[in-house]
């Protein structure tokens, strides 16, 4: 096992924490950065000058002295950057989604298979938050009894980064796999079983006639193999700041959180006083998923988001993109 790595950075968007969350850990430098756009790559390299400059993704898997790599490009991209890292024997930290596509899905899923020491995570973030993280230990506690039902919403707030950014001018672009795949992930999570099939319907009313040419709010239903159902949703229309909706539904209480905080509710008195809960989500821990990947890699731990997490998550997000085309419920492909 290695003592230290040497990782690189693809897309330098939201690449550029990337390069901080690695180089948090002292065993891990970032050696090389890349980015398509040369203003962009130039403005992020002077604030790392240790890093070599590229923009060409090519000499990044070429590299024999890259042990692991971030894919922060755009979502088109994805897929075939996470083939060619993986063939060229890189571990991979890729942001959402993996890929757009089930023959996507399924070719990633095979290279994986053929190379079982490659590692892969995603930045599912939102299992990081103190929030979520006490509803998780309250759920397995068995506080709120045996759950039955969970919402959860991304309502995105950023309109203007499908009506005047890259998002519209890229071939498809999927608001289940760029945003409620989120909460996809979060649903997973927290209820501890997989989800068997979905049924979900959209529309495109809060782009029309701009830049944006696919669905911009998509609802899905989704049932779990326990029998338990869940409604998610990409709300990228939505006029209100950016942030998560989430309702937890059990037989001995129920959680709801919104933009201004969360409440248990373990009684259906409405004279009862609630359990107002309200635990922030500080910035720099926003890299700790980044930092459990290094670990798993360079320590054999779990990370907290495993390779199975990711491609369960993706595997839904999938089948509710089959859905809104097929207007019928769709089995999810593990």
């Amino acid at each position: 096992m290695k003592s230290s790595l040497n990782a690189a950075v693809i897309g330098l968007g939201i690449g550029e924490r990337h390069i901080i969350g690695y180089e948090s850990d002292p065993r891990c430098k970032v050696v090389k950065i890349c980015d398509i756009n040369n203003s962009k790559l130039i403005e992020v390299g002077h604030r790392y000058p240790h890093c070599a400059l590229t923009e060409n993704a090519e000499e990044i898997f070429q590299d024999p002295e890259i042990d692991v790599l971030s894919i922060a490009s755009y979502d088109s991209d994805h897929a075939a950057y996470v083939l060619a890292a993986i063939y060229a024997g890189k571990h991979v930290f890729v942001e959402k989604p993996l890929c757009l596509f089930d023959e996507e899905f399924t070719k990633i899923k095979i290279a994986l298979k053929e190379n079982p020491n490659i590692h892969l995570s995603s930045n599912f973030v939102l299992r990081k938050s103190p929030q979520f993280r006490h509803l998780k230990s309250r759920i397995r506690s068995g506080n709120l009894g045996e759950l039955y039902y969970l919402e959860g919403d991304y309502n995105y707030g950023r309109l203007q980064k499908l009506t005047e950014g890259w998002r519209g001018q890229i071939p498809y672009y999927s608001v289940v796999h760029g945003g409620a795949i989120h909460m996809i992930d979060l649903l997973l999570w927290l209820n501890e079983n997989i989800i068997v099939d979905v049924i979900a319907v959209g529309n495109k009313i809060s782009t029309v006639g701009t830049q944006f040419k696919q669905l911009d709010l998509v609802s899905a239903l989704l049932r779990f193999e326990n029998g338990s159902t869940a409604k998610v949703s990409a709300n990228f229309g939505s006029v209100c700041p950016h942030h998560h909706l989430l309702s937890v539904y059990g037989t001995r209480g129920s959680f709801l959180h919104n933009y201004q905080g969360g409440v248990y509710y373990s009684s259906r008195d409405a004279k009862q006083e609630l359990e107002n809960i309200n635990l922030k989500f500080e910035t720099q821990a926003k890299g700790d998923v980044q930092r459990s990947f290094v670990s798993q890699i360079l320590d054999g731990v779990r990370p907290d988001v495993s390779e199975r997490d990711v491609l369960n998550a993706m595997a839904v997000s999938l089948a509710i993109e089959r859905s809104l085309r097929s207007n019928s419920w769709e089995t999810v492909n593990y």
